[in-house]
């Protein structure tokens, strides 16, 4: 399946849609360049469900929680990791596997931790500056 963001004012509306067809996947894999969007996307995720805390880039700490009524997501940005056993130093396998939502930006630096039921989702970048997400299995 494919998602067309248009421009910002698209993308709860995109986000929306994403979470009506697979809100129910806990791990979702994000790849894409540096600028392409996938940080506003899991901020408007966040804004969609109604999430308390705002959501921001975790490319310092790894990983930020953001907390709703009845549920958590999880960001991580793996792109500072040079090499996967570093994601065990901070029991990734109690995020991934909690049932809760996980968002991972950069997940290629980590390919072989993330499990086989997860999504991928593959952020472009348009000449127009419309970004396309490709979803697909892991």
């Amino acid at each position: 399946m494919e998602f067309k963001i248009e421009s910002l004012s698209d993308i709860n509306r995109v986000a929306r849609q994403f979470l009506e067809k697979y809100g129910d996947r806990h791990v979702i894999a994000m790849y894409g360049n540096m600028g392409v969007g996938k940080t506003t996307f899991v901020k408007a995720v966040c804004e969609v469900l109604g999430m308390h805390d705002e959501a921001n880039s975790p490319s310092f700490a790894i990983v930020n929680e953001y907390k709703g009524s009845d549920r958590r997501i999880y960001h991580f940005d793996f792109y500072r990791i040079n090499d996967p056993e570093e994601a065990y130093d901070f029991g990734y396998e109690e995020y991934f596997y909690s049932g809760d939502m996980c968002f991972i930006e950069w997940p290629e630096k980590i390919d072989r931790l993330i499990p086989e039921d997860a999504l991928a989702l593959r952020f472009t970048e348009q000449e127009d500056g419309s970004r396309i997400i490709l979803v697909e299995d892991f």
